[in-house]
């Protein structure tokens, strides 16, 4: 059997990641998808809206094959870090395609791209660093950089599938036997659209945004993610609290040693948590033209989860492949290369493994926190199994959605 991999979080899961795994399977010619899919907290720097097992299960149900989870030492990172970590765990699982969809409506070459970078990394490095650092973020000069050496770069620069489907290009270089690239280019719905006027597909930001104002989403997602998203949706606001303690007790030379605190920015956490009435306000205080929405959020979840840049460091040299679930097919493909997996495969999480894998089981202890609904995340839980019989996806499903956004 041969497998196309995808990078996905899913969260929520709709009607048009439905659509993207049958289209990853139909134009590669795969026996099974495998998806890579976040843990509970995501590459934003924010929780998910529902938990890893809940949205796993409505992937299975829904046409992927196999699924296991991108470690959070992998998942809540900048670009490059989530590709790198995300294609290292497909090409372990022997994938032969990495099918992702992009922004980019014009072809783009993304391999091409990715070995130009390669063979021009001391020029653009010079180049950046000639820049004026003073209120520009490091995106926006890697941006103006690239789309001056790589004029078809910038026509999409900004669009956040299409930088990611270029991280993925460059991080397959660094493998003798890399997955052949097949992109899908998103046709109504962009990555950040907040409408629900569509049809039958909508973004995961629409659909968010649809669940807090509490408008009617049963049209754009599966009847299983409708109904897990009935109970209690996560959202930062559920761990302020805990944030807030956290940061008004850490001493300073403390939360200086937390992953990616540079420049005094502990400072300016203090100063802003000291007024913040909830956490919107406080991210709002702390953003500045320098610092990001989204690099902040990240911070903070590394703040929540008091990681030292040491323990992200020892987390990141022990890759393994957390199984959360697999259909009859995917249970096969498993067995298939289980014999020559490069990394550990961890089906069942116990005490073993929740010592050698200890910055994964903090962050999901942490998520639990979020509400008393939240069951447990790792010990005891064994890997979902679908059969491919009980699969809800149909061929009547697709055809109600064919050509259309996902």
């Amino acid at each position: 059997m041969q497998a196309c991999g995808i990078i996905v979080e899913y969260n929520p899961f709709h009607n048009g990641h439905r659509y993207h795994i049958e289209q990853a399977k139909s134009k590669t010619g795969a026996d099974v998808v495998v998806a890579v899919m976040s843990g509970n907290f995501l590459q934003r720097g924010e929780p998910a809206v529902i938990d890893k097992w809940q949205r796993a299960q409505a992937a299975l149900a829904n046409g992927a094959d196999l699924v296991v989870e991108l470690p959070s030492a992998w998942a809540v990172q900048p670009a490059d870090l989530f590709a790198s970590g995300s294609v290292s765990l497909l090409q372990a699982l022997k994938c032969q395609w990495l099918c992702f969809g992009t922004d980019a409506q014009a072809p783009f070459d993304y391999q091409a791209f990715a070995q130009f970078e390669e063979r021009h990394r001391e020029e653009i490095d010079a180049d950046f660093q000639r820049l004026d650092k003073a209120n520009a973020t490091y995106n926006e000069r890697i941006d103006t950089v690239l789309s001056r050496s790589y004029p078809a770069y910038a026509a999409h620069s900004k669009q956040p599938n299409h930088i990611l489907g270029m991280e993925y290009a460059k991080a397959l270089l660094h493998y003798d036997a890399p997955m052949e690239i097949v992109a899908i280019a998103r046709k109504a719905a962009a990555y950040h659209s907040e409408a629900l006027h569509h049809a039958s597909i909508a973004s995961a930001t629409a659909i968010r945004k649809g669940i807090k104002n509490n408008t009617d989403i049963t049209s754009f997602v599966p009847v299983q993610t409708y109904k897990n998203l009935q109970g209690n949706v996560v959202e930062w606001q559920a761990f302020w609290p805990l944030l807030h303690y956290q940061i008004m007790v850490m001493p300073l030379h403390e939360m200086a040693q937390i992953y990616q605190m540079v420049e005094g920015l502990e400072y300016r956490i203090k100063a802003c948590a000291q007024t913040a009435r909830n956490f919107d306000d406080f991210i709002q205080q702390l953003k500045t033209k320098r610092y990001s929405l989204v690099r902040l959020q990240r911070l903070l979840c590394y703040v929540l989860f008091q990681i030292t840049t040491d323990e992200m460091t020892e987390a990141q040299k022990q890759p393994y492949i957390r199984v959360l679930g697999y259909t009859s097919q995917g249970q096969a493909y498993l067995k298939q290369i289980k014999a020559d997996l490069s990394m550990p495969l961890v089906a069942k999480f116990g005490k073993k493994e929740g010592t050698q894998y200890a910055l994964s089981l903090k962050v999901d202890q942490v998520y639990q926190l979020a509400s008393q609904q939240i069951s447990e995340q790792n010990f005891g839980r064994k890997p979902l199994f679908i059969p491919n019989e009980k699969k809800s996806f149909t061929q009547a499903d697709l055809a109600s959605i064919i050509n259309r956004d996902f």
